[in-house]
C-alpha cells in the first residue's frame, strides 16, 4: 500500500508506519490500494491533501506474501528484512481482514507497539502467534516511540468488532441426521431494524461468551469470589464471573500465565512441562484450566489471573445467505467443536454458544466484516462459476446460489461438496437438489469419504471431471474454494494445477503461471481458514 502519511509530515519512519497501519485497519484499506483511492475512502479528495513532488519510489516486493507457502519458507524469504517485514511473513498472507488489518498493516502495528494483541491472525493460528512471539523476543520487543493512539471515531453498531450490534437468534437447527459423528447447525439471526447490510462473500463476526461450566471450574481452582470486581483484559471493570465469561480467552494460556506459574510452583515436573510449553507452545486443546491444574500448588488471586489472560477475540463465520433471498436476516453454517481430552469435555467457545447455549430469542453481539479479496459472485451474471466447499465450507456457496437465483444470473453453476457420510452429512441436501431440479445448479458433484472402502474427496471429483473443469475455465469460469486451508485447500490447489497441465497441454511451470494469472485476475479466489 502506498503511504497515506506524506513523507513531509513530522513523523519518524516508525510513527509513519504505525499511522499507515492504523488508518488502513480502521478504513479496511487493502495492501494494494493506491494513495488516492485510500484518501477517498477516508473522506479526502486528492485536491485536499497534497504531497511534495518527489521521485517515484519503486513498489516494495513481498515475495513471502503467498498463502501457499509454508511459514518456514516465508520466514526464509524475509530473512535479513526489518522486524515489521519479518512479522508480515509470519502472517497467513490471506489479507482476509479478520484481524482488523491486512497482513502488512497488522505487522507494522505490532512492530511499532501500537497493537499488543498477537493472536488476531485467526487463519495463521498458533504457528503465527508463536512465530510473532519468537521474532519479538529475538528483536527485543516492539517500540512505541512515543506514538499516542489516535482517537477512534464513533462507529455504527454492527459495522466492526469495536462496535458490535446486539441481535436476536431466530433459529439454530442441526443439519446432520441421526447417526452422524458431527453436529453442524444452520443458524439464523434477526437483523430487523438494525440497518445492517452485507453482500455475499462477506463474513459475520460473533462476539462469543465462555461456557459457565468452565468458568465455575476455574473459579473453584483459584478459590475466588464470583462477584469480586476485577479489571478485565478488554479494559472493563466487572464481577470476575462476568469477566471470565465475556472478556477473557480461556483457550490458550498466555505467556504471562505460564511464566508466573513457572516462577511460583515448587513442583519440578510441572515447572519443566510449563517451561517446554512456554518455549514450544501449548498442545492443541490445552487450556487455562489445564494450566492452573498442572501447577496446582500455586494460588493466584482473581485480579492476578485477570492480568495474565488474553482478551477474548470475536469469531468470523462465512455468511450463508443473500439478503436478496432472506431479507433482514443473516444465516451461518456452524460446525460444533466438542471433544474429550484427558477426561474433560472441551468446547468451542463460539460454536457451542451458537449450537447449544443460546435459545431462540436470545441476544448475541455481532458485526459484519466486508470481503476485500474478491470472494463474491462475478459482477457479470453470464460468467460461469465453480465452487468447491466441503463440510462447513459450503456456507458461502449457499449464499452464492441464492444470489444467482435472486438476480436471474444466466451463468452456469457447479458445486463440489464433500463430507463423511451421504446418509447423515449431506448438508443442505434438499435445497441443493431443488436447485438442480430447477436448473439453477447445472452440476452437483459430491464426495463422501467414509461411504466406501477408499476415501474420496472433492479433489478426486475434480480430477475425475478434469476435462470439463478445464473447459469451464477456458470459457471464463471463476473458481472458488472455501474451507480448511492447511489440507483441503492445499490439495485442491495442487489438483487444479495438475488438471490445467494435463487438459491444457501445459508444462508444470506453465500450469502454475496459468493458475497464478487466475488469482491475479480474481478468477481463482479462496476463503480459507
Amino acid at each position: 500500500m502506498s503511504s497515506l502519511i506524506p513523507d513531509s509530515a513530522p513523523f519518524s519512519q516508525e510513527q509513519r508506519a504505525w499511522l499507515n497501519g492504523f488508518f488502513a485497519g480502521m478504513m479496511g484499506i487493502q495492501s494494494d490500494t493506491r494513495q488516492s483511492e485510500a484518501l477517498t475512502a477516508m473522506g479526502f479528495s486528492s485536491e485536499t491533501v497534497t504531497t511534495p513532488s518527489a521521485p517515484a519510489e519503486e513498489e516494495e516486493d513481498f515475495p513471502w506474501h503467498d498463502d501457499s507457502l509454508p511459514i518456514l519458507d516465508r520466514m526464509s524469504l524475509a530473512e535479513g528484512k526489518p522486524l515489521d517485514r519479518k512479522l508480515m511473513a509470519a502472517m497467513a498472507q490471506l489479507d482476509c481482514g479478520s484481524c482488523g488489518y491486512v497482513c502488512q498493516s497488522y505487522s507494522e502495528a505490532i512492530a511499532s507497539g501500537a497493537e499488543t494483541n498477537l493472536s488476531l491472525c485467526s487463519p495463521g493460528g498458533k504457528e503465527t502467534k508463536q512465530m510473532i512471539k519468537k521474532l519479538l523476543k529475538e528483536e527485543g520487543g516492539a517500540e512505541t516511540n512515543g506514538v499516542a493512539a489516535a482517537p477512534v471515531a464513533k462507529e455504527v453498531p454492527g459495522s466492526s468488532r469495536n462496535a458490535p450490534y446486539t441481535a436476536k437468534l431466530l433459529v439454530s437447527r442441526c443439519l446432520n441426521k441421526e447417526g452422524s459423528a458431527k453436529a453442524v447447525h444452520h443458524v439464523e439471526i434477526d437483523l430487523a431494524g438494525s440497518g445492517i447490510k452485507y453482500e455475499v462473500g462477506d463474513a459475520l463476526g460473533v462476539c462469543p461468551s465462555n461456557c459457565s461450566d468452565l468458568i465455575s471450574e476455574i473459579l473453584t481452582r483459584i478459590e475466588a469470589d464470583p462477584n469480586a470486581e476485577v479489571a478485565t483484559p478488554l479494559g472493563n471493570t466487572k464481577p470476575i464471573v462476568l469477566g471470565l465469561q465475556e472478556d477473557c480467552c480461556l483457550k490458550d494460556p498466555s505467556d504471562e500465565l505460564l511464566e508466573a506459574l513457572i516462577s511460583r510452583t515448587a513442583d519440578e515436573a510441572a515447572e519443566q512441562t510449563l517451561s517446554t510449553m512456554l518455549e514450544d507452545g501449548v498442545p492443541d486443546g490445552f487450556d487455562v484450566l489445564d494450566t492452573l491444574s498442572l501447577a496446582s500448588d500455586v494460588k493466584l488471586t482473581g485480579s492476578e489471573l485477570m492480568e495474565m489472560l488474553e482478551p477474548l477475540n470475536p469469531r468470523l463465520y462465512s455468511i450463508a445467505s443473500s439478503m436478496r433471498a432472506v431479507g433482514e436476516q443473516v444465516h451461518l453454517t456452524v460446525g460444533k467443536v466438542h471433544y474429550e481430552r484427558e477426561g474433560r469435555i472441551r468446547k468451542g467457545v463460539a460454536s457451542t454458544m451458537l449450537t447449544d447455549r443460546l435459545d431462540a430469542g436470545s441476544s448475541l453481539r455481532i458485526f459484519t466484516h466486508a470481503n476485500h479479496t474478491g470472494f463474491t459472485v462475478p459482477s457479470d451474471p453470464n460468467v460461469p462459476i465453480i465452487m468447491v466447499g466441503p463440510g462447513t465450507g459450503i456456507a458461502p456457496f449457499v449464499a452464492f446460489l441464492q444470489e444467482r437465483v435472486a438476480t436471474d444470473a444466466s451463468g452456469k453453476n457447479w458445486l463440489l461438496f464433500g463430507d463423511q457420510h451421504q446418509a447423515y452429512d449431506f448438508l443442505y441436501e434438499e435445497q441443493l437438489q431443488g436447485y438442480v431440479e430447477s436448473g439453477n445448479l447445472q452440476r452437483l458433484d459430491t464426495a463422501f469419504s467414509r461411504d466406501g472402502d477408499k476415501k474420496v474427496y472433492v479433489q478426486d471429483r475434480m480430477r475425475e471431471n478434469g476435462a470439463e473443469l478445464f473447459q469451464w475455465l477456458s470459457e471464463g469460469a471463476h473458481f472458488y474454494v472455501c474451507g480448511d486451508a492447511s489440507r483441503m485447500a492445499a490439495d485442491v490447489d495442487r489438483t487444479l494445477k495438475q488438471i490445467v497441465a494435463e487438459h491444457g497441454n501445459m508444462t508444470a511451470e506453465e500450469a502454475d503461471q496459468y493458475v497464478t494469472n487466475l488469482s491475479k485476475t480474481k478468477r481463482y479466489v479462496r476463503d480459507v481458514y
